[in-house]
């Protein structure tokens, strides 16, 4: 496979096919490829919402109104539709059922390597409490999410597109998220371009390779 050649291949879908869905397959990969993202010190402070019926897609695009509704036709006739959370904090009962969970899939092999994991994360979100950061750390990881989530979908030829233009707090309104501790942060739309999709014949445009890389 050539990462590379997905990169360079995929592009920010601007008009989807609403008949043309993902197979179950294929979208169970990324399903995966989620699931498995990584995040410092395996905080995992995420939530993802999928909505792949009409109903579900109806309930996000409620939040792409006002100067958003550009973005509505565009979550309505995706194949699937994820919504990117972050936490709201880091709750000590949180932070002990991550630990449970490393201790049941056999990450630690002493009860020293337990102690170790728990002392250098709760460092870590201590830290960015104190400093005040914490939303915006808990937040930089769920971007790591999206950017596997953005590659993969170009490995596998689906369209994607990514969006922050939404009301924001009307969706965490609409899908309960502020109740189970959560706030949206990213849209992704998936499925495949349509003949409207303006954007998949125009010429990808990145700064040259001597702007982006110093080698030492």
């Amino acid at each position: 496979m050539d990462i590379a050649l997905a990169a360079r291949r995929r592009h920010s879908c601007k008009a989807f096919d609403g008949e043309r869905k993902i197979p179950p397959e294929l979208f169970g990969q990324l399903r995966e490829l989620l699931r498995w993202s990584p995040s410092s010190t395996n905080s995992q402070p995420w939530h993802f919402v999928i909505a792949a019926t009409p109903g579900g897609k109806a309930r996000v695009a409620e939040a792409a109104t006002g100067l958003f509704a550009y973005n509505a036709p565009k979550i309505l006739d995706a194949s699937h539709v994820v919504v990117l959370c972050a936490r709201r904090d880091m709750e000590p009962e949180y932070l002990d059922a991550l630990l449970a969970q490393e201790q049941a899939d056999g990450r630690f092999d002493s009860e020293e390597a337990r102690t170790r994991q728990a002392q250098v994360r709760g460092f870590y979100v201590g830290h960015q409490r104190k400093a005040g950061t914490l939303d915006a750390w808990m937040q930089k990881q769920v971007y790591l999410a999206l950017g596997g989530l953005l590659l993969g979908a170009g490995a596998l030829d689906i369209d994607a597109c990514p969006m922050e233009g939404f009301d924001a707090a009307l969706l965490d309104e609409t899908l309960g998220l502020a109740a189970q501790g959560f706030a949206a942060q990213v849209i992704v739309a998936l499925g495949y371009r349509s003949a409207g999709d303006f954007n998949a014949a125009a010429p990808k445009s990145r700064l040259p390779e001597a702007a982006l890389f110093t080698d030492i």
